[in-house]
């Protein structure tokens, strides 16, 4: 039954598949069946220009589809990380602690075994450093997972 329904593959059946398949692209998460969804159609295109080619079996259409699937998957990931590359001009937008770097402050808690704590505009935050009391002025000097590192300014 399978083997009918492939060797009946004609051109239609491959374009019916790659709007089904791009149908599905707006349910699922991801963007992994548009490229499948072209490949398809493609073989479509091209089936419809060969058809009733001795050497054009559904065979070779499966594996012109595979072959295809895998260069739109590729060609679409290079297209998605050159957009990705330059998506911002401001790196920093959302990311809190890092704009901090540079800035200074005194701490509100001394910097006991390590850790203190500094308030800079309206929030505390917890800084790792060289001890000093309470009341000295430090220098941020990065960023990582939330807390500070400082040294004193």
């Amino acid at each position: 039954m399978l083997q009918s329904v492939l060797t009946e593959l004609g051109p239609w059946n491959w374009m019916v598949l790659g709007f089904i398949l791009l149908a599905l692209e707006i349910l699922v998460p991801g963007i992994f069946l548009l490229w499948i969804g072209i490949a398809a159609i493609l073989t479509g295109a091209l089936t419809l220009q060969l058809w009733g080619l001795i050497w054009w079996p559904w065979q070779v259409q499966v594996l012109v589809f595979l072959v295809l699937s895998v260069a739109s998957a590729l060609i679409g990931k290079k297209l998605m990380d050159a957009r990705r590359a330059d998506d911002t001009d401001q790196p920093l937008l959302n990311k809190r602690a890092e704009q901090l770097v540079g800035r200074t402050a005194s701490l509100d808690e001394p910097i006991d075994n390590g850790y203190g704590r500094i308030r800079i505009d309206d929030t505390t935050w917890r800084v790792s450093g060289p001890d000093l009391p309470a009341g000295t002025r430090v220098r941020v000097t990065s960023a990582e997972s939330g807390e500070l590192k400082v040294e004193k300014a």
